[in-house]
């Protein structure tokens, strides 16, 4: 995919993998919702999770968006990169210049409204990719038979 393809295309998905990697258990996936915004993947999660525990102990991460059935349907972008926090954790509302852009997105995707709302149980994780690989089989030419 070309730049603006990917940006278009993380831009319209809904869900995420994001892979962790936990002392105790190993590697470990789980979904996500996020956004995209200013080249970065904001993920909003829970605080009180294993996932947060996996983030804090080692915050490299890798993440998959991808979409299609068939073979000459399947699309997607792979992230690799290191998580970091932003705002408190966990968050309250309290005016964050950085997150007005990505709250306001997130708010809008999944809720409808471009109001976030904050239930005290999440925090936020920004992931600056230092390696983005994208695929996408709908160019492949199909040779008839």
């Amino acid at each position: 995919m070309t730049p603006d393809e990917i940006d278009a295309f993380l831009a319209e998905e809904r869900t995420c993998r994001l892979a962790t990697t936990s002392s105790a258990r190993g590697p470990r996936l789980t979904a996500l919702w996020f956004v995209w915004h200013d080249g970065s993947v904001w993920l909003n999660s829970l605080v009180a999770s294993q996932r947060w525990a996996d983030l804090r102990h080692d915050s490299r991460v890798a993440i998959l968006v991808d979409a299609g059935v068939g073979y000459h349907e399947l699309r997607g972008v792979e992230m690799t990169g290191a998580v970091e926090i932003v705002g408190e954790v966990p968050r309250n509302g309290a005016p964050i210049a950085e997150l007005e852009a990505p709250e306001q997105l997130f708010s809008s995707k999944y809720r409808g409204t471009p109001e976030p709302t904050y239930d005290g149980k999440h925090g936020w994780l920004r992931v600056r990719p230092s390696h983005v690989f994208s695929w996408d089989f709908r160019k492949i030419p199909r040779v008839e038979a």
